[in-house]
């Protein structure tokens, strides 16, 4: 792997690892086996971080979201809504590069010299669709309309779906709590078992939750063309030698999209390329000075 690409990763993980340990950094949690409750818990943060994990400091917006919309009667936090549309709009996909806890997992995962590395599944461009039936079906829809008879409906995504949740708070709960060992069911051996699903994937290919069912991902996805951070490809430069596709863990042609939905923002395009035409832009507003227009 070239040295440019190994330093740029080098960076990120320790970023990674430093936003995990704060977002999560309630020892005590994880001693005592219980959530903690304290005041920071009302504030969101960016990426996908359990609210059960016994060392969150702060609340994950999917379940945040979906806690409003299951409620009796039915609102739209325009609170959680205004924090995605605000780290979106400054971010990007930045987030699931660099601030999400579980593409922490997932990248530390990858790095597991077991089995063959795969670029992609066969049926890649159907299964990458299927976040954004997760974000509308699990997220948004049901929540809101399978309801009981009280008119309360469910977190499907988090209760039905999401590894990060089994993995940061269902497991490191029921390990330190008897009661919850003797109760748990067939609802978490499912969870579980895709847990262990995902864990395989991400042995194999890069980001399998990240590319196929995050509904984080999806939304953060749609402001990747328009956000303040986003890539640039100086098409005079360009010698398209494919070299950023080679090392993108999305597997994309970088020079033809470089703000895809799909993009991480990891920066191994940039730091790969021999002829340096990949360039980070911090905002999305350019003035020429010769006619003052933008």
């Amino acid at each position: 792997m070239d040295r440019n690409v190994r330093r740029a990763d080098r960076r990120r993980l320790l970023v990674q690892a430093l936003w995990t340990a704060f977002t999560n950094g309630y020892i005590l949690g994880f001693l005592e086996g219980r959530i903690y409750t304290g005041r920071s818990k009302l504030l969101c943060v960016p990426g996908l971080n359990c609210y059960s994990c016994p060392g969150a400091l702060g609340s994950c917006p999917i379940g945040a979201l979906q806690a409003v919309i299951s409620g009796r009667n039915f609102q739209v936090s325009c609170y959680v809504a205004g924090l995605l549309i605000l780290f979106g709009s400054v971010f990007g996909r930045l987030i699931c590069g660099f601030l999400c806890p579980f593409g922490l997992v997932q990248d530390l995962l990858y790095r597991i010299p077991l089995w063959k590395k795969l670029r992609a599944l066969p049926g890649e461009r159907w299964l990458r669709r299927l976040r954004y039936a997760v974000l509308v079906f699990l997220v948004l829809l049901l929540p809101a309309l399978a309801v009981n008879s009280l008119g309360i409906g469910k977190p499907w995504f988090c209760q039905y779906l999401c590894p990060a949740g089994t993995l940061m708070g269902g497991i490191p709960l029921v390990a330190a709590n008897p009661a919850l060992r003797d109760a748990a069911g067939a609802l978490f051996c499912w969870k579980t078992a895709l847990l262990l699903g995902i864990v395989y994937l991400s042995i194999r290919i890069p980001r399998p939750f990240c590319r196929y069912l995050c509904p984080l991902g999806a939304v953060y996805g749609w402001f990747n063309p328009v956000s303040f951070y986003h890539l640039r490809v100086q098409e005079a430069a360009c010698v398209g030698c494919g070299r950023c596709r080679e090392v993108c863990p999305m597997d994309l042609p970088v020079w033809k999209q470089p703000n895809s939905t799909e993009c991480i923002r990891c920066g191994r395009c940039v730091a790969a390329c021999p002829v340096s035409a990949i360039e980070r832009e911090k905002i999305c507003l350019h003035f020429t000075a010769r006619d003052g227009k933008i």
